[in-house]
């Protein structure tokens, strides 16, 4: 894997090289040239993630690739929900850590605000569940939606994914949400798409990521030197 360094790495769990490029597309204009983003895509790890058991499984992969560029990377994002290996990779490098579930969350609860997640994988809902209990945020979180149908037909039908995970949207301000999160790193452009159509905040937890990531890194002298030093 050949980049130029400095650069924060997003690592896509997934193994669909489209979706990572509409990830790095997301990466690079929320930094907007702040830092280097590149991505780094899992090849033995289906193409989406819809399963606990793939995302227990995907974890190894991600914690390889972040390994491996360690050296050369300032920080790194774990762009799947429910934030495969990222907290072994916070315990073992030395560099920023942080998954989009993660990010978003805690973005979403910003302020005490109640919280829900709009998605299309029910099989992922305990994980989840399981995430915002890790996080502390549990009294915050008001569940996990979703759509109805084939996760990954949908996910892959740009014309209706919006429309449905807006519908979804809509039950979840219903329940009385103040923030809802678009949850899952292939539905990212679905979340940018969404945005300005709610009354409250919907969450895009591709940007929330690099958000709290450049957040990290500006707190970081030993970035800040590294990286005027290569620009």
């Amino acid at each position: 894997m050949t980049m130029a360094a400095p650069y924060a790495l997003l690592i896509n769990p997934n193994s669909s090289q489209t979706t990572s490029e509409m990830m790095l597309d997301i990466a690079r204009r929320v930094a907007d040239g702040r830092v280097n983003m590149e991505v780094a895509t899992a090849t033995r790890n289906p193409t989406m993630i819809v399963t606990y058991e793939q995302l227990q499984a995907s974890a190894k992969q991600v914690i390889e690739i972040a390994t491996e560029c360690a050296t050369q990377c300032v920080g790194v994002i774990v762009s799947a929900f429910g934030d495969p290996g990222a907290a072994t990779l916070k315990q073992n490098l030395s560099v920023p850590v942080i998954g989009i579930c993660e990010a978003s969350m805690l973005e979403a609860s910003r302020g005490g605000r109640k919280f829900a997640v709009a998605t299309v994988t029910p099989d992922l809902i305990e994980a989840i569940d399981r995430r915002a209990h890790q996080l502390g945020l549990s009294e915050l979180f008001m569940g996990t939606y979703c759509t109805a149908g084939d996760p990954e037909i949908l996910a892959n039908d740009p014309s209706r994914l919006p429309k449905e995970l807006g519908k979804t949207v809509r039950i979840c301000i219903d329940a009385g949400a103040e923030a809802v999160i678009i949850g899952g790193g292939p539905l990212g452009q679905a979340a940018e798409t969404l945005q300005p159509m709610f009354e409250i905040p919907i969450i895009a937890p591709i940007s929330s990521a690099v958000q709290q990531l450049i957040n990290m890194l500006d707190d970081s002298k030993s970035f800040s030197r590294a990286y005027r030093n290569n620009n």
